[in-house]
């Protein structure tokens, strides 16, 4: 019984493509994931690195052979296509948009992004408005079927998208199918929308997001641990099972059937210190074990 409940479960990993695109499927086939998350290009500069058709290619053969049923890509942290100088937010735009365009070379299902910030320097309404104007104009820059996926943020600063709120404000705004949300628990922790492990926390923080936002409208969620308590507004990653959620609060996050289809990817420092490991596969997995 217990193989068929690992079969069915998406579980992967943010994993490195050093070196090319298929080595991120190696990496995939050791650490035992089935689903993954990957950089298509460097995500600490605005300029884009398309892979070449040979690196493509191999990369599409390696996916056929099986195994790996999700992909995803994460933007460039640089891009923020919420801040109010024009010239961050044409590039963010830009950027975002050859992002996507690797993702529909690649086949990948979507993009994943943050959602940004106005900076302090112009209200958060107007902040707010780049990013429905910015979303609108990245799927006019690139056609096809991937999906632009807007994550949730901690809320340090004045980062947008903590609450669920803001997230269905600007997510109706868009209105397109191509738009879904990424749901970060460190984050969500982070922020307070969810304020505990407890069993109790748990069912009202995911009530309240598909009461405002939709769970249905949830692509992906960041299965990641957290190094600070509920409130700190500090967006820290921790291993599954040594933050302030805990394996309690994975054990209540994976009893509710309506995430049991989503994928869980981990963005966990590793504890080997080098990213998502077996270890922190096998926490999370062994949470839906009830």
């Amino acid at each position: 019984m217990l193989s068929f409940i690992y079969m069915e479960l998406l579980i992967g990993a943010h994993v490195s493509t050093s070196g090319g695109l298929a080595n991120g499927l190696r990496k995939a086939k050791k650490l035992g994931v089935n689903c993954i998350q990957i950089f298509g290009s460097s995500p600490h500069q605005y300029q884009t690195r398309f892979p070449i058709e040979a690196e493509v290619a191999e990369y599409r053969k390696l996916l056929k052979a099986g195994g790996i049923k999700r992909v995803y890509l994460h933007a460039a942290y640089l891009a923020n296509i919420a801040s109010g100088e024009p010239r961050i937010r044409h590039a963010s735009i830009k950027n975002l948009s050859d992002h996507l365009r690797i993702v529909e070379m690649i086949g990948a299902d979507g993009l994943i992004f943050h959602i940004g910030s106005g900076g302090g320097k112009i209200p958060r309404q107007e902040a707010m408005k780049n990013v429905i104007a910015g979303c609108k104009e990245i799927f006019k820059n690139v056609s096809g079927k991937s999906l632009l996926i807007m994550e949730n943020s901690a809320g340090e600063g004045n980062k947008l998208g903590s609450i669920p709120e803001e997230v269905s404000q600007m997510f109706k705004a868009v209105s397109s199918k191509r738009l879904a949300i990424c749901l970060d628990t460190a984050h969500a922790l982070a922020a307070n929308t969810l304020s505990g492990n407890d069993f109790e926390s748990v069912k009202n923080f995911l009530n309240n997001w598909d009461e405002k936002v939709g769970l249905k409208n949830i692509e992906v969620i960041h299965a990641n641990d957290s190094k600070v308590p509920a409130g700190a507004k500090t967006d820290r990653h921790e291993n599954i099972g040594q933050g302030f959620l805990g394996l309690e609060g994975f054990k209540n996050l994976a009893a509710d059937k309506r995430l049991r289809s989503k994928p869980w990817i981990l963005e966990t420092p590793g504890f080997d210190g080098v990213g998502p490991d077996k270890k922190n596969i096998v926490a999370l997995r062994e949470s839906f074990m009830i």
